[in-house]
């Protein structure tokens, strides 16, 4: 077992989520979920690794479930649990890099967590549920380590009503029918951060989006599979129909697909935006007009697998590593695809914000700001006047070994500035100073040759 990956301290835009004295490196969770009543039955067997130091108490981010066990490596453990922490004190003090388990057997009405944009993690639908958990919504349905850096391997199974599918990021491996009841066991081997790891549950149809895996050789493309409500397809056929041809050129440009799957889930409710998770991304009813309105969102969902998802960020102020990126794979399919060129997308949003108050700093926008529409655009503006300083060629390489270097760990913006300068002939440092550290809007450079 590896040691956690280091961490100086507490989020600061979240300092009461986590604790930085150890690290999960697997969570096992059992579920039974019941639709109707919205009651919700777990336990979360957590493995771990403290870390330097002696280890006294483990905290766990957890909303107000009833608990009815807590076990560490096995034995009965005391423990508190109040505004959202459940504190567990082992019989004795865990040794330094020790490994350890943790077993919380817990039920309750799981609810969405009160945030200044909104409820997140669990959420009850009108016929189902589905967990939209970013940035610290995780707690709502089971107890976890709940810092992005903090990254490791699951299974999750559960069971639910047979009338129900179940979506969880990660591979299906087992669908069992007894009575009523259909339990749904899907493991995710690639490290995840806690708020990327989503459950959906919905009378949904399964799409194959891709040919089946052959059993004698490996599979030519990503398996991608679609499940939505069966009078959505038609819309859905057109909508998503170029998804398959979208994973060819992101793979192309930004290097393999770091997950062994990706679904997509048409949840039977309209959503503000599209929901963010490890090898799924879930749109609303609303995402489908049959007229491909949408197809920027399924280009930028599918990005955040490679940045957010599989290069993901150590604490929430370097969120514009996840966004600005997945903004300018919208520009770059746009572009592939005959629509509008990065350059002309530049051009617009680089006067959208010239309208606006130029009063963010992308590299630390602040708690209040980290979701502003104006980090979105501003980072895909950063990430095309980078390349505009590296040319095309050198860009390209950039990104793809950015992606492929840090496949499954955490980085910061420091991260990131380091690893460009490598490819510029000349130092990046007016660059990044400009457009990532001073809330003014630099002026657009001129722009590179079409892709």
């Amino acid at each position: 077992m590896s040691p956690p990956q280091a961490s100086p301290g507490p989020d600061p835009y979240f300092p009461e989520h986590g604790d930085t004295r150890y690290g999960v490196r697997r969570y096992a969770l059992d579920l039974d979920y019941r639709p109707l009543s919205n009651r919700l039955s777990g336990t979360a067997r957590l493995t771990a690794l403290t870390g330097p130091a002696p280890l006294n108490e483990i905290a766990l981010d957890l909303a107000p479930f009833r608990i009815h066990r807590v076990l560490v490596d096995g034995r009965t453990a005391r423990y508190t649990h109040r505004a959202g922490k459940l504190r567990v004190r082992p019989g004795r003090a865990l040794a330094p890099g020790a490994p350890f388990t943790v077993e919380v057997r817990y039920t309750g009405n799981p609810r969405p967590l009160n945030s200044p944009w909104g409820g997140l993690g669990w959420e009850e639908l009108t016929d189902g549920a589905l967990v939209a958990s970013q940035p610290v919504g995780a707690p709502s349905w089971y107890p976890c380590n709940d810092r992005p850096a903090d990254k490791a391997s699951y299974r999750v199974s559960i069971t639910t009503p047979s009338l129900y599918t179940a979506v969880v990021g990660g591979r299906l491996v087992s669908r069992t029918t007894r009575a009523s009841s259909t339990t749904w066991v899907y493991e995710q081997p690639a490290p995840t951060s806690s708020y990327l790891v989503t459950v959906s549950l919905g009378r949904y149809t399964a799409v194959p989006l891709t040919a089946p895996v052959p059993a004698d050789g490996p599979h030519p493309e990503v398996p991608q599979t679609a499940y939505l409500p069966a009078r959505l397809l038609p819309r859905f056929s057109v909508d998503f129909a170029r998804q398959t041809q979208m994973m060819r050129f992101f793979e192309s440009v930004f290097g393999a697909f770091p997950f062994g799957e990706y679904a997509v889930v048409v949840t039977d409710e309209e959503l503000v935006v599209p929901v963010e998770a490890q090898g799924v991304a879930t749109f609303g009813t609303n995402h489908l007009d049959g007229a491909r309105t949408s197809e920027r969102l399924v280009a930028h969902e599918l990005a955040h697998q490679w940045f957010g998802n599989s290069v993901s960020v150590a604490d929430w102020q370097h969120i514009w590593l996840n966004e600005g990126f997945a903004k300018y794979a919208e520009w770059l399919w746009s572009e592939r695809a005959g629509g509008t060129t990065t350059a002309g997308h530049a051009a617009a949003a680089h006067r959208t914000l010239a309208a606006l108050p130029e009063d963010l700093r992308l590299a630390d926008p602040g708690k209040q700001q980290m979701f502003d529409d104006r980090l979105y655009e501003r980072g895909g503006l950063t990430v095309h006047v980078l390349r505009c300083a590296l040319g095309d060629d050198a860009f390209f390489r950039m990104l793809r070994d950015w992606a492929g270097e840090h496949r499954h760990s955490a980085v910061r913006t420091a991260d990131f500035t380091a690893h460009a300068q490598r490819y510029a002939a000349s130092p990046l440092d007016g660059l990044f100073d400009a457009w990532l550290h001073e809330p003014s809007l630099p002026p657009l450079p001129g722009s590179p040759a079409t892709r």
